[in-house]
């Protein structure tokens, strides 16, 4: 079963050349890909790669020039209206940048009930309990659903973020280099809630990135991209582990690696 199938996705923006000759530059180049449910899909690929013009496609944040997009048995490529709402309803994003995306004037309270209100929902309870309850899942204490989002670290206020893209339950969560912006060990506990929110709800995430260490840890699938194309799709352990394309090896050999001699060594030295 498939929840969103993207099927040749194109997208080719205006530009200028020499003398001003008008021209266009191709950002996202005949991609295809599916996500099923409770899957989670990583895209990666360093930046220009296209990943995030992807996404913005998906989230139809953006249209494609071509190509068509399907969303739980549905078209959706040129949905407007109803059929827009109910798209937006079923995929929420989580963006990089908490603090860019969260209005700094509003409480947390008013963050999280706000698409609430856009989808003409009524929570079990009330509007403060149910902000309350959201915050709690993502470990922020429920009584600060009256602080602004200024009053909170990075890594909080990325988990209010999560917290209101799970507000009206959807069934996929797009995040686009949702921990990039994050100190490592911040990373490391926002990539382990994302995990148990998806065990607990059973949605799917179409995870951007660049950092392929993270991918690793959350994909089941990736799909690599280079110059606004995928060059390679498939299982984490097999793109890991025996990766097809050159770029792939290219991209694996960058991560950084812990020299297995020297990590003995240094247990060696904590034990002693």
């Amino acid at each position: 079963m498939t929840l969103l199938r993207a099927t040749g996705l194109t997208k080719r923006f205006a530009a200028r050349g020499p003398l001003g000759v008008k021209a266009e530059f191709t950002a996202v180049d005949r991609v295809s890909f599916d996500v099923g449910p409770g899957e989670t899909l990583a895209v990666v690929g360093e930046s220009g790669s296209g990943k995030s013009t992807t996404a913005r496609m998906i989230a139809k944040l953006m249209d494609p020039t071509e190509g068509s997009l399907e969303f739980d048995g549905e078209d959706v490529t040129r949905a407007k209206g109803a059929a827009l709402a109910r798209f937006r309803a079923g995929v929420q994003v989580v963006f990089q940048d908490p603090f860019s995306s969260l209005n700094p004037r509003h409480t947390v309270e008013r963050i999280l009930t706000a698409p609430l209100v856009y989808q003409g929902i009524a929570p079990n309870g009330s509007r403060r309990a149910h902000a309350k309850e959201l915050m709690e899942r993502v470990g922020l204490n429920p009584d600060h659903s009256l602080r602004y989002p200024a009053q909170f670290s990075g890594g909080q206020a990325q988990r209010i973020g999560i917290a209101r893209a799970l507000a009206v339950n959807p069934k996929l969560v797009i995040c686009d280099e949702a921990v990039s912006a994050l100190d490592v060990s911040v990373q490391a506990q926002v990539i382990e809630l994302l995990r148990r929110l998806q065990r607990e709800s059973g949605f799917s995430f179409v995870f951007i990135a660049h950092d392929l260490a993270v991918v690793r840890q959350i994909a089941h699938r990736v799909a690599v991209m280079s110059k606004g194309r995928i060059v390679e799709l498939g299982d984490t352990a097999q793109v890991f582990g025996d990766p097809r394309d050159e770029y792939t090896r290219t991209l694996l050999a960058a991560v950084p690696r812990i020299n297995p001699e020297w990590d003995r060594r240094r247990r060696e030295r904590v034990q002693a």
